[in-house]
């Protein structure tokens, strides 16, 4: 695909974001992929996907907050969820238990989007908002400056992605020391460990097709295009 066709499907793009209707219909995605595969179209078009990313963002996002406020609200909100773990060792019984788990569960929420966020930064990606996408999916996401990702080497995407999805598959395990120095009830040590091995599960079973696993082997695909082929694959991307 040259430049000329992606121009005119950005076009098209544009025409249906200006209209209040899904890019995907346009082409949009698909004219991404192709320029992810040629350098020159990144510098072509970078900006100008942006540009149609971000106001397509508008019409679908449910809640968004800039990058500054929304890692004011984040970290802040992570270091309650630390707060509330570490309360959580001068109580005892079913106290110590409710406390450690909602302060676990509240750091669990928050470090996914961060993990995005500073790993994505490290690698020259820069970021506009925290947003919620919609009610059945309130947990918070940070949206990408499209140009920034797209000018990332692919392998630095793909990482990106799988950042948030690692950890968030750690943290459970990570905290199993925290809650047995905590004194909690045996049960929560094995919630502990129920919620990473489910964790993983959904990963296996859900990611891979519909979320960070799937953009990962995406953009991987893009480090090592095959030849004469496309990934097949249309989406966000970040």
């Amino acid at each position: 695909m040259d430049g000329s066709w992606v121009g005119a499907t950005l076009d098209k793009a544009e025409r249906a974001v200006s209209a209040g209707s899904p890019v995907g219909p346009s082409g949009f995605w698909k004219a991404v992929d192709a320029v992810k595969r040629d350098p020159d179209l990144i510098e072509q078009f970078a900006d100008r996907i942006a540009r149609i990313d971000r106001a397509a963002f508008k019409t679908w996002v449910l809640i968004a907050v800039p990058i500054w406020l929304g890692n004011v609200l984040i970290i802040g909100a992570t270091l309650i969820g630390l707060v509330l773990v570490g309360w959580s060792y001068y109580l005892e019984g079913a106290g110590s238990a409710l406390v450690f788990l909602l302060g676990f569960g509240i750091i669990l929420v928050t470090t996914h989007g961060l993990t995005h966020l500073v790993v994505g930064t490290l690698m020259g990606m820069r970021f506009t908002h925290w947003f919620i996408g919609k009610l059945t999916q309130p947990q918070p996401g940070v949206k990408l400056d499209y140009a920034t990702y797209l000018r990332a080497p692919a392998t630095s995407r793909a990482w990106m992605h799988a950042s948030g999805a690692i950890v968030t598959k750690l943290m459970p395990f990570v905290f199993l020391g925290a809650a047995i120095a905590a004194g909690v009830p045996d049960w929560v040590v094995w919630a502990l460990v129920v919620i990473g091995l489910v964790e993983i599960a959904v990963d296996v079973i859900w990611s891979t097709k519909k979320s960070d696993w799937k953009k990962f082997k995406r953009e991987m695909a893009f480090a090592s295009p095959p030849v004469g082929g496309s990934t097949g694959e249309a989406g966000e991307g970040g």
